[in-house]
């Protein structure tokens, strides 16, 4: 894998072929230093946007681009800093490039995301024979496979030459037991080789599980510098044997992350996620 941080404005949604993550940030919900943890998946001509947060709007911008340059997108839950901008998404696309995006969803998230988040700021812009938008209006929706034989929901999707697999988390609340009880929320395995976690809190079965099934290259796994509440604490994190830790990076951390930089090299993790930097799988 090689690490690259952005140097050229602007970032390019296209590449050699190689599979490229990069972030728009990899800070917490409430950073003020790091932008919020949104993924772009890049590989040919091909990109997904997974999450589009609060700051992703601005991020977007100070990187050369246009909120309508993104053309699919997947959301993996409906905390603001994973769907804040997603308003300027629809709006921007519906009445200045008059296009819709695509996004990746199954029904049940779409309904929960769509009623209980979007649809106050979108649907009531426009009435036609006394009918408000839909998310169909806002959305070209590209319907994933559920993998039933999976050990736990988990739905795929191909976009172009990106293979994304997106499996149930346990995020919130702060006290079920399983992802069966927990507020939809997943995380993704792209092309086989990189797990990316987003939000979840201490999930020993999901690490160990994916870990085994599909043997990722890298983890990208949720952490926070304590323990408590619905992320993982780098103190559970360090409870995993040496192996996994040596291909862990540690992303949507807090602003006091300078202050537990030796405390991650010392865990034997393989480091934080920066942001604005593409890690490339050849």
């Amino acid at each position: 894998m090689e690490i690259r941080k952005l140097k050229k404005l602007p970032l390019s949604l296209v590449n050699d072929g190689k599979l490229t993550l990069f972030f728009l940030g990899v800070g917490s919900a409430f950073t003020k230093r790091n932008y919020q943890t949104n993924l772009l998946v890049i590989k040919g001509k091909d990109h997904v946007m997974v999450d589009f947060g609060s700051k992703a709007p601005q991020a977007i911008h100070e990187i050369g681009l246009q909120v309508t340059d993104l053309r699919t997108f997947l959301i993996t839950h409906s905390h603001a800093d994973h769907i804040g901008g997603l308003e300027e998404v629809m709006l921007l696309n519906r009445y200045v490039r008059r296009e819709k995006p695509s996004i990746i969803i199954n029904p049940t998230y779409q309904t929960l995301l769509w009623e209980m988040s979007l649809r106050g700021g979108s649907a009531f812009n426009e009435e036609r024979s006394g009918q408000v938008l839909t998310f169909d209006d806002m959305w070209e929706i590209v319907r994933p496979v559920w993998l039933e034989t999976l050990p736990r929901e988990t739905h795929e999707a191909t976009i172009g030459s990106i293979n994304i697999k997106f499996y149930r988390t346990k995020h919130i609340p702060d006290n079920p037991a399983t992802w069966q009880s927990s507020f939809w929320s997943c995380g993704l395995m792209i092309d086989d080789r990189v797990m990316f976690t987003s939000d979840t809190r201490f999930d020993e079965d999901l690490v160990y599980t994916f870990d085994k099934l599909f043997k990722p290259e890298i983890i990208f796994h949720d952490c926070q510098f304590f323990n408590g509440g619905v992320h993982a604490g780098i103190d559970e994190l360090n409870s995993y044997p040496a192996e996994i830790k040596r291909k862990m990076y540690l992303v949507h951390y807090g602003d006091n992350w300078e202050a537990n930089e030796k405390k991650v090299a010392e865990c034997g993790f393989a480091g934080l996620g920066k942001q604005w930097t593409s890690y490339i799988f050849g």
